[in-house]
């Protein structure tokens, strides 16, 4: 009889904890190297007042900067040193922390820069796909998702519509209860994925709005869409009046 090879726990944990420290200093490599890009970048341009963040609101490292320090700068600047940024080989989502804050919850307002557009880059060439007549997403699609909500984590301060479409097949009443359950779907996967749930908004529409181009009955109108809408800023009270932006 062969002998089973045991392995201590004790080396099973101190394996678990260096695969984990591993993976944290290359996120933490990873992040320094863009900050230093970004800053030299910013430099070379006259903005190096401007300051990139590579972390996310829990402090980790992250790949979507927060920038500060244009609070003098004019909004063609500002704009100037966010594309600065956004072109560094590495970085995602780039957003403006403008220092105000809410009358009602004492958040920071973020500006998302071009989150949409991260968003329909991945869209355009691929789909969130779902089994037939249903609301089970195929596994491919949760691959897809995962880059969507990396896509979709810097646009703090925005709610995010997603919208379900479905082709033009059987009753429209159907339709509109599957499209709706599919928008539904994807939400709770993008709440998974740490997107927060204050900031989706599901709605099916049916087959009401085709894409372009497309004939109502063709099955490529099964889709989503997802919209990043911008928030205005509550307004202040006294007590709470913004600071510079």
């Amino acid at each position: 009889m062969r002998k089973r090879a045991y392995i201590p726990l004790g080396a099973l944990l101190v394996i678990a904890i260096g695969s984990v420290s591993n993976w944290s200093g290359r996120a933490d490599r990873m992040a320094e190297r863009l900050s230093a890009d970004a800053g030299a970048a910013l430099a070379a341009e006259g903005l190096g007042q401007v300051k990139a963040q590579f972390a996310n609101r829990y402090g980790a490292p992250s790949r979507h900067p927060v920038l500060s320090g244009g609070e003098r700068l004019d909004d063609v600047r500002r704009t100037r040193a966010a594309q600065i940024v956004s072109s560094v080989r590495g970085v995602g989502g780039v957003s403006w922390v403008d220092g105000s804050v809410s009358a009602r919850s004492g958040e920071r307002a973020f500006e998302p820069l071009h989150c949409q557009e991260d968003v329909d880059g991945l869209l355009r060439t691929r789909t969130i796909r779902f089994q037939e007549a249903s609301a089970a997403l195929l596994p491919a699609s949760r691959i897809l998702l995962d880059e969507v909500a990396a896509a979709l984590e810097p646009c703090s301060g925005a709610i995010i519509a997603i919208t379900g479409h479905t082709n033009k097949s059987g009753s429209e009443a159907a339709n509109l209860a599957l499209s709706m359950d599919r928008a539904r779907v994807v939400r709770e996967a993008l709440v998974r994925r740490g997107i927060p749930r204050s900031s989706l908004r599901a709605r099916g529409m049916g087959s009401s709005e085709p894409a372009e181009r497309l004939k109502p009955e063709d099955p490529a109108n099964r889709r989503i869409e997802f919209s990043v809408i911008r928030l205005e800023p509550l307004t202040p009270t006294p007590v709470d009046m913004p600071g510079p932006r």
